[in-house]
């Protein structure tokens, strides 16, 4: 079903209210009724486009996952591992302010997976913290970073860059590229870059 769901307005609207009101609520906060009513439904013909709503959340989790992997594989290889880091910083910067929700979603509502579900979604997290976590061992194996433990590293980068869409305001302060530039030197500075 959830296949279905993938390819059917309807159902892209089902995921885009689900997406807002999990974000704004939390997946347990918010009931299938609450969807339908947001989406201008009744709750039962929710389940012509999706089974549930523990699929529905493994649906948008695993494919925003592999939707941040296949554009994080589309970028051209940065060469150095200073500018592969460089490069990676500012694409998951830019990716997820893009879609604050998304990113907040997977950053917040991992917990709430059942287990087979948590373990598809993390293989396809744990992909991409591989990315870094290369850059990283590269650039301490080439002596243009200080890197003592490649792991906490890149769970430390990694938290500190899913942070930004929690206080970032379109509009604000500061510009998206002038973040970009400000993140880009703390984390080049803590990993001795």
């Amino acid at each position: 079903m959830v296949g279905r769901m993938e390819g059917n307005d309807r159902g892209e609207r089902i995921r885009e209210a689900a997406l807002r009101l999990f974000a704004r609520h939390g997946y347990a906060a918010v009931s299938m009724r609450q969807i339908a009513t947001e989406v201008g439904v009744q709750a039962g013909a929710l389940y012509l486009y999706i089974p549930d709503k523990q699929t529905l959340l493994f649906d948008m989790m695993r494919s925003q996952m592999e939707e941040l992997l296949a554009a994080w594989d589309e970028l051209p290889a940065a060469g150095a591992p200073v500018a592969r880091l460089e490069a990676f910083v500012r694409f998951h910067i830019c990716y997820n302010l893009a879609r604050p929700d998304a990113a907040f979603l997977g950053a917040m509502e991992m917990r709430n997976l059942e287990p087979e579900n948590y373990r598809a979604v993390a293989r396809l997290r744990d992909g991409y913290e591989a990315e870094l976590a290369a850059i990283l061992r590269d650039g301490a194996a080439s002596g243009a970073m200080r890197v003592p433990d490649v792991r906490l590293a890149t769970k430390a980068v990694l938290a500190m860059l899913n942070g930004v869409t929690g206080w970032y305001r379109e509009g604000g302060r500061l510009s998206r590229e002038r973040v970009e530039r400000i993140y880009w030197n703390m984390v080049r500075r803590a990993v001795g870059a």
